[in-house]
Protein backbone atom coordinates (compact mmCIF):
# COMPACT_ATOMS: atom_id res chain seq x y z
CA UNK A 1 0.00 0.00 0.00
CA UNK A 2 1.53 3.66 -0.96
CA UNK A 3 1.93 5.99 1.18
CA UNK A 4 -1.14 8.13 0.45
CA UNK A 5 -3.47 4.89 0.10
CA UNK A 6 -2.06 4.48 4.23
CA UNK A 7 -3.72 7.89 4.83
CA UNK A 8 -6.74 7.08 3.35
CA UNK A 9 -6.72 3.77 5.26
CA UNK A 10 -5.95 5.33 8.38
CA UNK A 11 -8.95 7.88 7.71
CA UNK A 12 -11.30 5.52 7.12
CA UNK A 13 -10.78 3.60 10.37
CA UNK A 14 -10.93 7.41 11.94
CA UNK A 15 -15.00 7.83 10.31
CA UNK A 16 -15.63 4.23 11.03
CA UNK A 17 -15.19 4.64 14.54
CA UNK A 18 -16.96 8.09 14.44
CA UNK A 19 -19.97 6.71 12.52
CA UNK A 20 -20.34 3.92 14.79
CA UNK A 21 -20.46 5.88 17.69
CA UNK A 22 -23.17 8.34 16.70
CA UNK A 23 -24.74 5.75 15.36
CA UNK A 24 -25.01 3.78 18.16
CA UNK A 25 -24.06 5.90 21.41
CA UNK A 26 -24.68 9.10 19.66
CA UNK A 27 -24.74 10.89 23.07
CA UNK A 28 -21.69 9.47 24.33
CA UNK A 29 -19.56 11.25 21.57
CA UNK A 30 -21.54 14.60 22.10
CA UNK A 31 -21.36 15.40 25.71
CA UNK A 32 -17.45 14.06 25.53
CA UNK A 33 -17.56 16.96 23.42
CA UNK A 34 -18.96 19.45 25.59
CA UNK A 35 -22.20 19.83 22.65
CA UNK A 36 -25.67 19.58 23.55
CA UNK A 37 -27.36 15.81 23.50
CA UNK A 38 -30.00 14.88 21.48
CA UNK A 39 -33.22 12.78 20.62
CA UNK A 40 -33.49 13.80 17.19
CA UNK A 41 -33.14 11.12 14.46
CA UNK A 42 -30.97 13.42 12.29
CA UNK A 43 -27.43 12.58 14.03
CA UNK A 44 -27.86 8.86 13.32
CA UNK A 45 -28.18 9.93 10.03
CA UNK A 46 -24.81 12.02 10.12
CA UNK A 47 -23.17 8.17 11.35
CA UNK A 48 -24.35 6.54 8.74
CA UNK A 49 -23.47 8.73 5.98
CA UNK A 50 -19.94 9.05 7.67
CA UNK A 51 -19.93 5.30 7.47
CA UNK A 52 -20.42 5.48 4.21
CA UNK A 53 -17.70 7.60 3.35
CA UNK A 54 -15.85 6.07 5.56
CA UNK A 55 -16.30 2.57 3.28
CA UNK A 56 -15.59 5.07 0.42
CA UNK A 57 -12.66 5.90 1.79
CA UNK A 58 -11.40 2.17 2.29
CA UNK A 59 -11.88 0.76 -1.01
CA UNK A 60 -9.64 3.89 -2.39
CA UNK A 61 -7.20 2.48 -0.22
CA UNK A 62 -7.20 -0.30 -1.07
CA UNK A 63 -7.82 -0.08 -4.70
CA UNK A 64 -4.68 2.10 -4.84
CA UNK A 65 -7.44 5.17 -6.13
CA UNK A 66 -5.54 6.91 -9.11
CA UNK A 67 -3.90 10.10 -7.48
CA UNK A 68 -6.72 12.44 -9.05
CA UNK A 69 -8.96 10.98 -6.59
CA UNK A 70 -6.82 11.50 -3.73
CA UNK A 71 -6.25 14.58 -4.45
CA UNK A 72 -10.18 15.58 -4.72
CA UNK A 73 -10.45 13.67 -0.94
CA UNK A 74 -7.62 16.43 -0.11
CA UNK A 75 -9.15 19.72 -0.98
CA UNK A 76 -13.06 18.25 0.07
CA UNK A 77 -11.47 17.63 3.10
CA UNK A 78 -9.76 20.51 3.58
CA UNK A 79 -13.12 22.79 3.06
CA UNK A 80 -14.41 20.57 6.31
CA UNK A 81 -13.40 23.02 9.04
CA UNK A 82 -14.68 26.04 6.66
CA UNK A 83 -17.97 24.83 7.21
CA UNK A 84 -17.82 24.17 10.18
CA UNK A 85 -16.45 27.64 11.33
CA UNK A 86 -19.34 29.19 9.33
CA UNK A 87 -21.66 27.28 10.73
CA UNK A 88 -20.14 27.58 14.21
CA UNK A 89 -20.28 31.75 13.46
CA UNK A 90 -24.06 31.59 12.40
CA UNK A 91 -24.84 29.85 15.72
CA UNK A 92 -26.04 26.55 14.34
CA UNK A 93 -23.85 24.60 16.70
CA UNK A 94 -21.62 24.61 19.26
CA UNK A 95 -17.57 25.71 18.45
CA UNK A 96 -16.18 22.01 19.78
CA UNK A 97 -17.72 21.04 16.16
CA UNK A 98 -14.91 22.78 15.01
CA UNK A 99 -12.25 19.84 16.44
CA UNK A 100 -13.51 17.73 13.56
CA UNK A 101 -12.82 19.45 11.31
CA UNK A 102 -9.05 19.81 12.54
CA UNK A 103 -8.99 16.20 12.57
CA UNK A 104 -9.87 16.24 8.68
CA UNK A 105 -7.53 19.42 7.74
CA UNK A 106 -5.04 17.23 9.25
CA UNK A 107 -5.76 14.41 7.89
CA UNK A 108 -5.86 15.99 4.56
CA UNK A 109 -2.30 17.55 4.78
CA UNK A 110 -1.27 14.01 5.77
CA UNK A 111 -2.29 12.81 2.03
CA UNK A 112 -1.60 15.96 0.60
CA UNK A 113 2.23 15.46 1.93
CA UNK A 114 2.31 11.97 0.80
CA UNK A 115 0.72 12.83 -2.85
CA UNK A 116 3.17 15.50 -2.97
CA UNK A 117 6.23 13.47 -1.70
CA UNK A 118 6.36 11.48 -5.13
CA UNK A 119 5.32 13.97 -7.88
CA UNK A 120 1.76 14.03 -7.05
CA UNK A 121 1.98 9.70 -7.53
Amino acid sequence: MSRSARTLYVFALYLGVVSLTLLFAPNVLLSTMGMATTTEVWIRVVGMLTAFLALYYYVAARVEAPPAMMWATVLARLTVPVFFLAFILEGWVEWPLILFGVVDAIAAMWTWSALAAVGGE
